[in-house]
């Protein structure tokens, strides 16, 4: 009996001993996992601030694109004229009449 309770409790101590280096194991893994998770979460935070940014700045161009599609055509207006001066048209005569046609506008006002 004495030494079937030694093998016993050898079996059990060799058990015990592989069952805590298991969880041993498995609590290394857990942490790394848990690590993991921290860092995956971090990364999904920046993204989803990433495409916040990226949303507002797309809303802020369509908000604006036809403001700014006015301005574009001014500009390119503004350079062909100026483009066209420099070529030697003169444009005085058309500055008189728009001025001149705006005075009749306001003076009847």
């Amino acid at each position: 009996m004495m030494t079937e309770s030694a093998e016993k409790r050898k079996t059990d101590s060799q058990s015990l001993t592989g069952k805590e280096e298991a969880k041993a194991d498995e609590e290394a893994g857990l942490q790394a996992e848990t690590e993991g998770l921290a860092a995956t979460k971090t990364e999904h935070a920046a993204t989803l601030k990433l495409i916040a940014s990226l949303h507002a700045e797309c809303d802020w161009l369509l908000k604006y694109y036809d403001v700014r599609k006015e301005a574009r055509a001014g500009d390119i207006d503004s350079i062909q004229k100026a483009k066209a001066i420099l070529s030697g048209a003169d444009y005085s005569l058309v500055q008189v009449k728009a001025h001149s046609h705006t005075l009749l506008h306001k003076g009847s006002a």
